[in-house]
């Protein structure tokens, strides 16, 4: 039963979406940049007045073609916010626009140069104390691999969301391989090729056919929330994010083509990038892996795929979808505390 309250909930939402132009508080966190270079800018979140910091920092890591605000969504669904509002001294890294003059960019650049530099640069600029990565996506995948190359030096611990490791666990690709198969591994190879990578519009189109079903659904699940304002928010920030995905870079698509999807190197602990190999037995710091339990893209197998690869790692799940168990509006009690705890677990 619908009642009068709903109806002015309801109504209320409608009305401050068309004077005021929508209903989420996009203001993003405060930040001071620290540090530049190619594809690579490291910024330090302000502190919140009256918190005192707490804890060694923590550096968050975006994957490819995809900007920071997947750490800093909305006011009230904020991985950042959360964090300098407990106290932590926080960290991102962002990898700016990608153009058809970086085609030849391959993940050995994040690997070997982006990661180990904002590493050193939140590592001394909290007075030398050791840092704590998280990674979402790609990010994560990126900073196991960099982990492993930089060895135990300043990185404390690992916090994985999302990434997959088995590329052959994912239900999402199965129907890909036998398309793969049939056009003798030519067709994709062709496309970023002749484009220089993947441009933005593709990346945002592939993110939104991931969740099929729910953009597909969106107009009634919109309709049937009108009176749930924090529900409205969300589906405007998640929107206002997929509309700012950027491409990626020729010769890292080409990477994750073959190294990745095609040979799977990531579930047997070994990768070459650039002829350099990557053992991820390297990784020796503590390892967090948390799957979303709805999630298509790092399916909690493909996600899990890392813990039996690395001889410090746990796995744990959580509600939500690829970026909804990131920063959808049940990681508040679910992800965020599993990585409040694995952290307090290690400082004390």
């Amino acid at each position: 039963m619908i009642t009068s309250g709903v109806v002015r909930a309801a109504a209320g939402n409608v009305a401050r979406r068309v004077l005021f132009g929508g209903l989420a508080d996009h203001r993003p966190v405060p930040r001071t940049l620290l540090g530049q270079g190619r594809a690579r800018s490291v910024f330090g979140y302000h502190r919140v007045v009256g918190v005192g910091r707490l804890g060694e920092p923590v550096l968050l890591v975006p994957p490819l073609a995809v900007p920071d605000s997947c750490f800093d969504l909305r006011r009230g669904c904020s991985v950042v916010e959360h964090l300098v509002t407990s106290g932590r001294p926080t960290y991102g890294v962002e990898y700016g626009e990608i153009g058809f003059g970086d085609r030849d960019l391959g993940l050995e650049h994040w690997v070997e140069d982006v990661l180990p530099s904002a590493v050193r640069t939140v590592h001394e600029h909290s007075g030398g104390k050791p840092v704590h990565l998280v990674g979402w996506c790609l990010g994560g995948i990126l900073a196991v691999l960099a982990a492993a190359r930089m060895g135990a030096g300043p990185i404390a611990s690992l916090t994985v969301v999302a990434s997959p490791f088995d590329f052959s666990a994912i239900p999402l690709l199965w129907p890909v391989r036998p398309l793969d198969t049939l056009t003798g591994q030519a067709a994709f190879p062709a496309l970023y090729r002749a484009l220089g990578g993947v441009p933005a519009p593709l990346v945002r189109r592939a993110f939104q056919v991931s969740a099929l079903d729910k953009h597909l659904t969106k107009p009634f699940a919109i309709a049937a929330n009108l009176a749930d304002r924090d529900y409205l928010a969300q589906i405007e920030a998640v929107d206002r994010f997929t509309a700012t995905m950027v491409a990626y870079p020729g010769r890292a698509v080409a990477q994750i083509y073959h190294r990745f999807f095609r040979a799977n190197a990531l579930a047997t602990g070994s990768v070459t990038l650039g002829g350099t190999r990557i053992d991820l037995t390297g990784v020796t710091q503590p390892t967090l892996v948390i799957a979303g339990r709805e999630d298509v893209i790092a399916p909690p197998r493909a996600a899990r795929a890392l813990v039996d690869l690395i001889p410090n790692a746990t796995f744990s799940t959580a509600p939500g979808g690829h970026l909804g168990v990131l920063t959808g509006r049940a990681a508040r009690d679910s992800t965020w505390p599993l990585v409040d705890r694995f952290h307090a677990g290690l400082s004390g």
